[in-house]
């Protein structure tokens, strides 16, 4: 398999070192930016254990600073929630 990889790599034109594993963890870590739930990436990777998974998975910096904190936004006041009308009973 490493040799149709590598077969594969330089069909494509890929100059970096790249090896099956480093492929996994670009897998998974695509799997995660696009939202895949970590249980789902799990069972694609054949893991047992999440904390396998969790080595394959490398957060983008970029990923982390879109979280919104919700620390920031206790000072914020919330907004008024419409009440619902409620629907008409069918006659």
């Amino acid at each position: 398999m490493n040799r149709l990889f590598h077969q594969a790599a330089d069909e494509a034109g890929i100059t970096k070192p790249v090896t099956v594993r480093s492929l996994r963890h670009s897998f998974a870590t695509h799997l995660l930016e696009r939202g895949v739930d970590i249980r789902v990436i799990q069972a694609l990777l054949g893991h047992s254990s999440l904390v396998s998974t969790s080595r394959y998975t490398r957060v983008a910096t970029g990923l982390i600073s879109t979280i919104e904190s919700p620390i920031d936004l206790l000072g914020e006041r919330p907004t008024k929630r419409r009440k619902r009308k409620k629907a008409k009973p069918k006659t």
